[in-house]
């Protein structure tokens, strides 16, 4: 399965079959459902590797548990996550504590943000996790974060500790929601949540353009008014389905025997949409705080 965030878009963990993933579940003897089955799997170790569930007991005929040696496990994913999320952190608490609000920390703010993306980019392509790309990315967003935060408590106090704890209640509901049953996440959902959250991007590019080139004034789609904050809020709802892909994307590559080191694609991929939740909650918060 392919999961993407509105900027970056990353590779899933479907080697060729794009959203293969949605709908399917492992089952012992069929390959086209695995995108680790034998034939189309690089790290298939025997002829039962089709599923983690394919490989027949003799006396029985029953499916015996698989070897979890070399396979990803959702600790190695929340390790992984944990890891990823607590450099983003320390990078923030640093800058934050190092860099005084100013035009240069500002500027350095906006060249850790150009690193990052570019390390994002880089890693996107790339058709292995790399560790250092992953954390050098979360350090130079850490780095961004900590100025930018450090900006707007300094405009409106408290506003980050209020945007982390909505980013972390707008994560809670949407794994409830997710583990409920509530959203099933099909090759149909990816589809039309890509095309809405593709459509924002481009929608928010050209505002952009807009804004720099003086055709549009305050900010225009993204204003600190109530136009501002209904943009914010579709903002988080899309974050809030980007979360959705990658909790089926760690689902998936559980059930069908990843590689370990997957789980750093799966911490890379949490890391950026908690980002975006984050960055769009920050906006949120100030946005109703003028309106107070």
């Amino acid at each position: 399965m392919r999961s993407s965030n509105p900027v970056f878009s990353r590779r899933g963990f479907s080697r060729d079959n794009g959203y293969a993933g949605f709908n399917t579940a492992p089952q012992a003897g069929y390959a086209q459902g695995n995108p680790y089955a034998q034939g189309g799997n690089p790290y298939a170790q025997n002829p039962y590797a089709t599923n983690p569930y394919a490989q027949p007991d003799a006396q029985y005929g029953a499916p015996q548990a698989p070897a979890t040696t070399g396979r990803m496990t959702m600790d190695d994913v929340v390790v992984r996550s944990a890891t990823t999320l607590g450099v983003v952190v320390l990078g923030a608490v640093l800058a934050w504590a190092v860099l005084p609000v100013s035009t240069g920390s500002y500027g350095l703010a906006v060249g850790s943000a150009l690193v990052a993306f570019v390390l994002a980019m880089v890693q996107s392509f790339k058709r292995t996790p790399s560790p250092a790309l992953i954390l050098g990315y979360a350090a130079f967003e850490g780095v961004f974060l900590g100025v930018i935060s450090e900006m707007y408590n300094t405009q409106w106090s408290g506003a980050p500790f209020q945007a982390v704890l909505g980013t972390m209640a707008v994560s809670a509901a949407t794994l409830l929601v997710y583990k409920a049953g509530w959203i099933r996440v099909t090759a149909r959902y990816a589809r039309v949540g890509m095309a809405i959250a593709l459509a924002f991007v481009l929608v928010m590019a050209v505002n952009m353009l807009l804004v720099v080139f003086g055709a549009a004034d305050d900010g225009g789609l993204r204003s600190f008014g109530p136009l501002g904050a209904v943009v914010g809020i579709i903002a988080i709802l899309i974050g809030a389905f980007f979360l959705t892909l990658d909790f089926k994307q760690i689902e998936d590559g559980i059930a069908y025997g990843a590689p370990r080191n997957e789980a750093w694609l799966a911490a890379f991929g949490l890391t950026m949409t908690l980002v975006w939740i984050y960055l769009e909650m920050l906006r949120l918060v100030a946005i109703f705080s003028n309106n107070d």
